[in-house]
């Protein structure tokens, strides 16, 4: 499933800001997928925290063939010593099985994720285990579509706007005064500042 978004959002960050606008102009439309059942999208972030996007397709991909599907109960009926057999460390089967005992249980309602604000989800998932303010925020992204996300964790996200406005360092003031430019659609200017990262 495609990250929906058009012409009118681009418009609008060119109007707002030229500079990123030029780099708009430069690479066009950026095409991003979504994965819209928000439990294993969340696992699978935290099993691609601090390893290569490379490592991390290899690990999922393994996971996938063991047990099929990512889901609670799935998870929950597979040892951890088979899922440590992927390449995951202890202490994240630790983190995803805590993660799948919580969405049984309920604890954590994944199927109404899309009903709460952005505050109200990162609230919800960062009560979880393994779970930050990044990981949360990315699941707002790529799992529930949202389109107003400037990640201030993220270093590619800094480090994109440093290139493109030209600075050797950037204050947490300078960032959310970007951040606030580029609302509402923050999430749409994260994907010009990776790929101008990346890229450039």
């Amino acid at each position: 499933m495609e990250f929906k978004y058009g012409k009118k959002e681009r418009e609008y960050l060119k109007e707002t800001d030229p500079l990123l606008g030029k780099v708009i102009d430069e690479i066009g439309h950026i095409k991003r997928t979504i994965n819209p059942d928000p439990f294993s999208a969340l696992v699978e972030s935290v099993l691609s925290q601090q390893v290569s996007s490379k490592a991390a397709e290899t690990i999922i991909n393994r996971l996938l063939q063991k047990i099929g599907k990512i889901t609670p109960e799935n998870l929950l009926n597979i040892g951890e010593e088979e899922i440590r057999e992927c390449g995951i460390s202890l202490r994240k089967v630790q983190y995803i099985k805590k993660i799948a005992q919580w969405a049984k249980e309920k604890k954590v309602d994944f199927t109404s994720l899309d009903k709460l604000s952005d505050k109200e989800v990162i609230q919800k998932l960062t009560a979880l285990p393994g779970v930050g303010q990044w990981t949360a925020e990315m699941l707002l992204i790529f799992s529930l579509g949202r389109k107003d996300i400037v990640s201030f964790n993220d270093l590619g996200i800094r480090k994109g706007m440093m290139k493109l406005y030209n600075l050797e360092k950037l204050t947490k003031e300078e960032f959310m005064e970007y951040k606030n430019r580029y609302s509402p659609y923050g999430t749409i200017a994260s994907f010009y500042l990776w790929e101008l990262n990346s890229k450039f």
